[in-house]
């Protein structure tokens, strides 16, 4: 769940405070986890924000926080050893000398970048020491997951601040293909039972 404006969706109508609080509480009354998203780049002047957010959300009874930031993630696991944190897509982790390097800074769940082949995920897999997630549906980046700076230069609005305005769905033309950047949409649904198998 986003609260204030440093996740990845930050267009969408995200949690305040006490919104935030009551939705983790009643999560839990369900027997639902929750999820923190600090999963965009945070700069230098947003460091003392993004803690407010990560100590309320703390304060809260969240079960981990999805971070895209190594510098800020360090500084979680310096201010909560026990907090589960989770690598974002956002950070393109694409290897497993990745996984464990995040292992050995704490973290126990990395979303995998989404351009990886299924070879690649089954070597990442049988090597990493934390748990691993991956989508399985939904838009993919003409780019490398994390690493587009088209929005941000065609519309200065940057992917990697949660404000991606997909300028490659577009129609940009090469001979007679008219929408050429953009990929079609990722859809693993029948392939999840494989997945399960790395």
């Amino acid at each position: 769940m986003g609260m204030g404006s440093m996740n990845a969706r930050r267009s969408a109508v995200n949690f305040d405070g006490e919104a935030f609080e009551q939705a983790v509480a009643d999560c839990h009354e369900r027997g639902v986890k929750v999820y923190l998203t600090l999963n965009t780049l945070i700069f230098d002047d947003e460091m003392a924000e993004a803690q407010r957010l990560f100590e309320r959300a703390c304060a809260a009874g969240v079960d981990g926080i999805i971070v895209q930031d190594i510098g800020f993630a360090q500084r979680m696991r310096e201010s909560a050893p026990d907090m589960a944190i989770h690598a974002s897509t956002q950070m393109s982790l694409h290897n497993p000398a990745g996984m464990i390097l995040l292992h050995r800074m704490g973290f126990t769940r990395a979303v995998l970048a989404r351009e990886l082949s299924e070879g690649e995920l089954a070597e990442i897999a049988a090597a990493s020491p934390i748990e691993l997630e991956v989508f399985v549906h939904g838009a993919l980046c003409m780019s490398v997951s994390g690493q587009c700076l088209m929005s941000a230069v065609l519309g200065g609005r940057s992917g990697n601040r949660g404000r991606c305005a997909q300028p490659c769905r577009l129609p940009f033309r090469a001979g007679s293909t008219e929408y050429c950047l953009s990929l079609r949409d990722n859809s693993l649904m029948e392939y999840i039972p494989r997945l399960k198998e790395l």
